[in-house]
């Protein structure tokens, strides 16, 4: 006969504690506030809204969803060394609209974001038909991109930029929630706008993954391809899906730092590829697919920047900036290898495809 164990609710509360306290997001929570604490005893200025947070915050925004961008190629098992490349084309679509054809800002980023995932998709068709390794596709998209995009600026661009930009592109460069109002209520200075686009990205993509059959598919076939094609999903179509998703938020992001710091340029996304694995690796995102976590992602963007602002308001060079950001990149992948290996000690869990996806989804 069999019995059955129940928990005291002071077992429950345990268990409850040790979970929250082994969880990822609540330990890069935990350090994201800690740093904040460290760099501004270090130095006050660290809390200075105007020259510290601002631009922090600005630049998370950006960092946010180019990692996104990575994390949909991780989610299938597979990585887009061509984030950079690809944002920069999606920057460049953009500005060449507003260059030549005096495009609004909105139909102009919806012409980058078209460029973008159109780029994407042409990576995931090269990796479905060829069968080639996701990691050589990528890298020599990565190198056509940036030959293509550099033959544009040179031709057809005074300086390597495009200059004509809308008006409104100021707005989203420097305005704050302050200038927005509702009933006379305002949000705070120190937030920038362009971090609203990034906080509905958020939302769509965690959407997409939790709550979409599609986006439970995408980290079916991420856990395991051969085992999601014989359960019948179109695992070639959810690598499609994926690097689309991809080649587009990376078009986003794109579009995002031009808009943050002016200019449509060459140089857009040359420091893409670093961060967008350091943020969803650290933030949870599994290297081998299957598993994703948005809310992770923002936390690990967000302890990376705030390393780079409180280094260099402590007056660290780059130099030290890369090699804190590489510390942090091993770290996590660290962390990875040793959960893993944890949880093989415990034995293999026996799940079948059809609910891998709902729990591969971390919010």
């Amino acid at each position: 006969m069999a019995s059955t164990q129940t928990l005291d609710p002071p077992g429950l509360a345990r268990r409850g504690l040790s979970a929250l306290l082994t969880n990822q997001r609540f330990g890069l929570a935990v350090v994201i506030v800690l740093l904040f604490v460290v760099f501004g005893l270090i130095n006050p200025q660290f809390f200075n809204q105007q020259f510290v947070v601002f631009p922090l915050l600005r630049d998370a925004s950006v960092i946010v969803v180019v990692g996104l961008a990575q994390m949909c190629a991780l989610s299938i098992g597979q990585m887009n060394l061509a984030v950079g490349p690809m944002a920069a084309v999606g920057a460049m679509a953009a500005g060449a609209t507003f260059q030549f054809l005096q495009f609004p800002l909105a139909l102009g980023v919806v012409v980058g974001l078209i460029a973008g995932a159109a780029t994407g998709l042409l990576t995931g068709a090269v990796i479905v038909w060829s069968r080639v390794n996701a990691f050589i596709v990528t890298l020599a998209m990565s190198f056509a991109l940036l030959g293509l995009v550099t033959i544009v600026y040179t031709t057809f661009a005074e300086n390597a930029a495009f200059s004509a930009v809308p008006p409104e592109l100021a707005f989203w460069r420097t305005g704050s929630l302050n200038d927005l109002c509702i009933a006379g209520a305002c949000g705070p200075r120190a937030v920038p706008v362009i971090v609203i686009p990034a906080a509905i990205v958020c939302m769509l993509v965690q959407f997409f993954f939790a709550r979409t059959a599609k986006g439970r598919e995408v980290l079916a076939t991420g856990s395991n391809f051969r085992a999601a094609k014989l359960s019948g999903i179109q695992a070639d179509r959810s690598v499609l899906i994926a690097h689309t998703m991809s080649g587009a938020l990376a078009a986003l992001a794109g579009i995002m730092l031009a808009a943050s710091t002016g200019s449509f340029s060459a140089a857009i996304g040359s420091e893409f590829l670093i961060a967008s694995f350091v943020a969803p690796i650290l933030g949870g995102t599994l290297l081998t697919g299957g598993v994703v976590s948005v809310l992770g992602t923002v936390f690990g963007a967000l302890v990376s920047l705030i390393i780079r602002a409180g280094l260099l308001v402590a007056g660290a060079g780059f130099e030290v900036l890369n090699i804190a950001l590489g510390i942090v990149l091993l770290l996590a992948l660290s962390l990875q290898r040793i959960q893993g290996i944890r949880q093989r000690r415990q034995g293999p869990a026996r799940v079948t495809v059809s609910a891998a996806p709902k729990n591969g989804e971390e919010s």
